[in-house]
Parts: structure tokens; sequence; C-alpha cells
């Protein structure tokens, strides 16, 4: 007997049991983007490497380690995406998306990063993104932020904190950049192995470390804040008075630099304790200077991303979604003449019946089996029809759980019929 093929690590199944619980939080996440008017778009998995390079760093943790790269049969480096701005952003370039224009986009997603899996963190992952262009106040960064927290609140979490901080232009980051690696070089002896090695190629990112020793020496190293220019002082103050005047908690976090090299002025993130080590759950920021780097004309721009997987397994834990909704009613069907015309009895009643959820059986077998299939799938009511019904044009309905009687009614009368004790039964979700 052949060995039995497994997934690839880090790339998981969604079984039908927890797909309910996606579709849920995909519905509401999909409405609440439409209530604000922002529009879909949808991108390719597959991008050209320079794309990553030249918008996420050469030397950011993703491009160095974590992308899926190869070269394809013409030579050229094409990568997986690891994330959805990049190609959010070349899509809005190349197809003239900014003529004029200031979009309010959103896609979802599958990305892909070669990380240690665990969970909240996965290989194959997906994600909902949201990108803005062409706006360069505090008010879409509010906006943005309560876009945010709304879609939180719809799939039933609450209890998810929201940090701020601002990084300022770019040339106020590479005066802190400066001050910051002058600072940790006389520590170096005290730093861990992963932040002497973002020493040498992304000194922010050591801000963002765990390690309780590091932190003990950042906490004598220069603030951040003491470096921002005060156009972006300005800037911040008005995003932090406008979420206080929408009743929106946060907390400023002057280490908060996000791990993306396009990142300047507005960062957050919302980050729970229920994930262990994956606590971000949602994360984004202002990145004005993407746009010309990757090739188009100078342009501000803001977004965010939401980890579904994160966002599902809180959902979960809260029990905040539905589970997977049962079929209305089976269709019992004993004997060849039955067989056949069940099929079509069952495209009569989804006609007439929009939203009924009916499973019709296949494969044969007695009437003790498929009521046995019948109440493995919850159903409602079991419709009966064997060669006799078909000849007499009849149709037997038998309510599984709600105790009513068992009624025999005519093909004629089932929609009819149907739609009342449809209408009697408590609602599903």
């Amino acid at each position: 007997m052949a060995k039995t093929i497994q997934s690839v690590r880090g790339f998981g199944d969604v079984l039908p049991e927890q797909t309910p619980v996606w579709q849920f939080v995909e519905d509401r996440l999909r409405s609440t983007l439409d209530r604000y008017g922002y529009e879909e778009i949808r991108l390719p998995v597959l991008e050209k490497t320079e794309l990553f390079s030249r918008s996420i760093g050469e030397v950011t943790d993703i491009v160095e380690k974590e992308m899926y790269t190869f070269d394809d049969r013409n030579g050229d480096s094409l990568s997986l995406r690891p994330e959805g701005t990049a190609g959010c952003v070349r899509a809005a370039i190349q197809h003239g998306l900014l003529h004029n224009r200031q979009p309010r986009l959103w896609y979802a997603g599958t990305m892909f990063r070669h990380e240690r899996p665990q969970r909240g963190r996965y290989r194959q992952f997906n994600q909902v993104g949201v990108e803005v262009f062409g706006l360069e106040g505090p008010d879409i960064d509010a906006e943005v932020i309560l876009l945010a927290a709304r879609m939180l609140r719809e799939v039933g979490l609450d209890d998810i904190r929201l940090e701020l901080n601002t990084l300022g232009t770019p040339e106020a980051r590479a005066a802190y950049r400066e001050a910051l690696v002058a600072f940790l070089r006389g520590h170096e002896a005290a730093l861990d192995a992963d932040s002497l090695r973002r020493l040498e190629t992304n000194p922010l990112r050591i801000l963002d470390t765990k390690n309780p020793d590091t932190r003990a020496v950042l906490a004598e190293a220069p603030a951040m804040a003491d470096w921002i220019d005060e156009p972006s002082r300005a800037h911040f103050r008005e995003l932090c008075a406008i979420l206080d005047r929408a009743g929106v908690a946060y907390t400023v976090n002057p280490q908060l630099v996000r791990g993306l090299d396009y990142y300047g002025r507005t960062v957050f993130e919302w980050i729970t304790e229920q994930l262990g080590a994956q606590g971000t759950v949602c994360a984004g920021g202002r990145y004005d200077g993407l746009v010309e780097q990757i090739g188009g004309r100078a342009t501000p721009a803001i977004g965010f991303a939401l980890g579904l997987e994160r966002l599902v397994a809180l959902v979960e834990d809260a029990r905040a979604a539905p589970s997977a909704s049962s079929p209305h009613a089976y269709l019992v069907l004993v004997g060849e003449s039955a067989s056949r015309e069940g099929l079509v009895l069952a495209e009569e009643l989804r006609d007439a019946i929009p939203g009924l959820r009916l499973v019709t059986h296949c494969g044969g077998g007695g009437f003790k089996s498929q009521f046995k299939r019948a109440d493995r799938l919850r159903a409602n009511f079991a419709l009966v029809m064997g060669d006799d019904e078909v000849v007499r044009g009849e149709v037997t309905i038998k309510d599984l759980y709600g105790g009513g009687e068992q009624q025999i009614v005519t093909r004629a009368e089932l929609p009819v019929c149907m739609r009342r004790l449809l209408d009697g039964l408590p609602p599903k979700l």
C-alpha cells in the first residue's frame, strides 16, 4: 500500500466543520468594507521578486529569509506574495487607478512566508487588506483605524487593544536610526544574536524585540519621539484627537515600528494576549513614499491588513460565529424511478423556495440507511419518495425533530407546504 501523502508543513486545510466560521468572518468584513465605500481589487499571488525587494526592503527578514522565490523558464525571478500592499500599489500604477483619483481599495487572498508554523502563523495564510491612495491628512488615518475597529466589532471581538505611534518623515527616521545605532554599538555585549544581526541591516526592528535583556538595554536608548519632526507631531496629535472624539481607546507605544521598510508617520497595531506570541491581529500604517519607490508619481497612502487565521481563531475561542448550517430537508429516494425523478423534484423545490437547504440522496440504499444519513446531517424534515409515490405524484413529509405529524401531499402542493413548515422553524444562522 502506498504511503499516505500529507499536506506540506505550514500549509493547512480548512475542513467543512470549520468553514462556517470562515464564511461568517469573511461576510462580516466584506459587508463592513462595502458600507464604507471601499472597492474590491483582486491581485495575482505571483509577482516579480523585484517588486518586494524594492518595496519591503532587501534587508528585511521577509525578503532575506521568508519568501518563496524561484526562477521561471525564462530566467525571471518570481515570488509568491508575502504581503498584499506592494502588489496593490503595482496594480494601481499599472492600470492608472491613481490618475486624478483617491481610490479606497480592499483585497482578500492568500500570502506565503517560510516561517516556523505555530498557532496564528502559517506558511500559507490569508489576509484582508485595505489601501487608500492620494489622501495625506490625519482624517484618512483616522478613518482606516475606525474602519478596522468596526471590522473587529462586527465579528464579535471588542477586547483587542490598539497601539499607535508615529515614525516621522524618512529624514527624521534616518537621523534617529543613526542615534540608535550609535547607542546600541556601545551595548553590543548585552544584545541577543537576532538584534546583533539587525543592527547591521534593520536596526529599528530591534525595538520590537521580545528578549528581556535587550529590552532592558532599550530602556536607556534614545527615544524616537525626540527625533520626530513637528509636521509629523501635528499630524499625530490631530489623529489622536479624532480617535478620542470617536471614543476609540488606544495606547501610544513609542517602540512600535512595524517590520516593513516602507512605513512612515502613522503606524498602528491591534494586539491580543490570547494567541501567545502571535498577538498582532491587524496592523498597518502610512507609506507615503512607496508609490514613487515602485515607479509611480509621489502619492500619499495608508493601509492595513487583517490576518484571517488569527481572526478566525479568536472568533472560535469567543464562540462568536455560527456552527455549520444543517439542511432544512433530506430527500429520501428508494427505487429506480424515484432516484431518477428525485433530482428533478429537488430542482423544482429549489426554484420555488429561495434559500431552501435541501440534500438529495444519491447512491441507492434503503429507507433505514437514508434516514440515518438525514439524522446525521440534522435535517429538519425528510421528504420521502419511492417508485409508488412517483406514480401517484405524491411525497411524504416527515418531521424529524419538531414532532409534527407525517403528511402526504401532492408534488404540486409540496412547495406551499414546505414554505409554511419552514416559516415555523426557529431561525438558523
